[in-house]
This record gives structure tokens, sequence and C-alpha cells, in this order.
């Protein structure tokens, strides 16, 4: 018995403490951290994707694309996990043919015909786009000390709209 414990007194077990201190002061921290990242990623999807539910509703058609009613249902919708809490904000525009990233006539203030007037050149006439913004505010069910608690995220989605 006594032989058995004659190998006891020197230092091999202190690799295995020294690996038990650093897993816990730096390898438990970048765990939580990493597993707190990824359902803000995955949040930050789900709300990109909100973006681009309520983009293709209101592509459809323009009756669609003046349905902000219609648009919030589809974006929300994709996103059942934030409900009401996310923030639908739609906007239908037109610009010119020859200058899609150009001009945006709001089509509040323009009719296409008023905004087709505005589009000069051959074969230039208005387009009807719709752009919808989604935001949310996320909270990971994992918090990691030195990140943030919450986290607003948001989606946006440009569609033309079909005639």
């Amino acid at each position: 018995m006594a032989a058995r414990c004659i190998g006891l007194g020197g230092e091999s077990g202190n690799a295995l403490v020294e690996l038990a201190l650093v897993f816990a002061l730096i390898g438990i921290p970048m765990l939580l951290g990493t597993v707190e990242m990824g359902y803000v990623v995955y949040d930050s999807v789900e709300i990109s994707n909100a973006a681009n539910a309520g983009a293709l509703y209101g592509m459809q058609n323009a009756t669609n694309a003046a349905s902000s009613a219609g648009i919030t249902t589809a974006a929300q919708a994709e996103a059942p996990e934030f409900g009401t809490n996310l923030t639908v904000t739609p906007t239908t525009f037109y610009v010119c043919t020859s200058a899609v990233g150009g001009t945006q006539y709001s089509t509040s203030s323009y009719t296409q015909a008023q905004a087709s007037a505005k589009c000069t050149g051959s074969g230039n006439h208005a387009l009807e786009f719709i752009q919808v913004l989604t935001s949310a505010t996320a909270t990971p069910p994992v918090h990691c000390p030195g990140l943030a608690r919450t986290f607003t995220l948001g989606g946006t989605s440009v569609m033309e709209v079909e005639q």
C-alpha cells in the first residue's frame, strides 16, 4: 500500500489543476458568450426574414403594397417569437427605370403618372417599389458578463411591386 502512495508526491496533477482553472476563467465565459451571440444572430435572421415576408406580401400588387395592416401581419407572422413587439414600417415609392438608385418619389405625394412625368428620356418610366423595415429588441436567455443584456435588431427588404 505504501508503494502506491510514493508516486503521489510529484507534480503529475498540476496540469489538471491548471486546466481546470483556465477553463473556469476563460472557457466558461467564452462558451456563454458564444451561446448568447448565437441567440442574437438567430433573432437577427428572424427579424430580417420578417422584413422579407412583409415585402413579399406587398410586392404582389399595388393594393397589397398600400395595405400597411396586411404587410405588418405578414411580417409578424414570420417572426412569431416577437409578435406585436416587432415594429414594421412599410414605405412605397416610385423611381425612374434609368436611375433605380436615384430620386425616390413618394406614393403619398405622386401618382404613377406624375412620377413618370419626372422620368425624362426615351422609354424611361416610373417603377413602384416597396420597402419594409422591421425592428425589435431581443433579450437572449443566456447572459455573458461584458455583453449587453438587450440588443436592438433590424431588417430591411426592398422589392419592386408587380403591376
